[in-house]
């Protein structure tokens, strides 16, 4: 297996594809967020199907249950996507997981992780609407509960909303069927409570095994890493808007995945304008 160095990382993290929506926690679990298609297609909740196995089912018996924290890496190709990026999607594909979209466009995907609220995620939703860009919030469980509001809010703006299990432990070390617990239970808290379907998951911290990878897989999941992250979780220690801004333009890419976090006042101050550099960069939001 290929180790991706876990450096340029959210280590404390909690930013993916589509989800299938039906209309319709304040915690510090998550502290470190995936990709959307287009905005949500609303269908009646009665339409709505559980996951199923999408490809292959694997033998989790015969699958490495050895933990590895992701992080991008420093190192970049011609077009500066991230080799680590690229190096997990050739290694873990096979999984249906992905931490950079597959294409050479020059399109983004905003994730945010949603651990639990600080009074950001507002004017994070502000700005997404004012520049008429979509995003995907990696929610769990208690953020759910505590934010119900908020997390309505996302539904009817068109944002997709990712799952980021209930109660945010570290994947690889859980059994099978805990592992399938954190991710459904959940899974079914959104679709009883808000009408949504999800299909996108984000591992806490970033931490997966390649026996949780296939275990996500298997229930109709698609797991999203990130190509793009940066130190911006610490409320205590916030970095400086003018630095932050500039750190995110400089390492755009085609098919870059975003994982930002609302707990973060400078990315509420620096959002709008990070969109309105891509945009003039010749970049769309997905």
């Amino acid at each position: 297996m290929d180790t991706v160095p876990a450096t340029d990382t959210a280590p404390s993290d909690a930013s993916a594809v589509t989800q299938t929506p039906v209309q319709t926690q304040d915690t510090q679990t998550d502290q470190s967020t995936a990709v959307t298609e287009d905005t949500a297609e609303t269908t009646d909740i009665d339409d709505v199907v559980e996951p199923v196995v999408t490809g292959t089912s694997w033998d989790y018996s015969t699958l490495s249950t050895e933990g590895d924290g992701y992080g991008q890496g420093t190192h970049f190709d011609e077009l500066n996507r991230p080799r680590g990026a690229l190096r997990f999607n050739e290694g873990y594909s096979k999984y249906n997981a992905k931490a950079i979209e597959d294409t050479e466009e020059k399109v983004i995907t905003l994730t945010f992780d949603q651990g639990y609220e600080n009074g950001y995620t507002a004017s994070i939703l502000d700005t997404l609407k004012e520049k008429g860009v979509k995003a995907t919030f990696f929610v769990v469980a208690d953020y759910a509960e505590r934010q119900p509001e908020l997390v309505q809010r996302m539904i009817d703006e068109g944002h997709t909303i990712g799952n980021h299990s209930w109660h945010h432990y570290s994947m690889p070390e859980l059994s099978v069927e805990e592992a399938q617990q954190e991710i459904m239970e959940l899974h079914e808290y959104m679709l009883t409570n808000f009408g949504v379907c999800m299909n996108l998951f984000r591992p806490p911290k970033g931490e997966y095994s390649e026996q949780s990878l296939a275990i996500t897989g298997d229930l109709g999941y698609t797991t999203v890493l990130w190509s793009f992250a940066y130190a911006d979780w610490d409320t205590d220690n916030q970095p400086d808007p003018e630095e932050s801004l500039n750190k995110l333009i400089e390492r755009a890419h085609p098919g870059a995945i975003y994982l930002l976090h609302s707990v973060s006042e400078t990315n509420s101050i620096i959002l709008g304008d990070f969109i309105d550099a891509m945009l003039a960069q010749g970049y769309t939001f997905k």
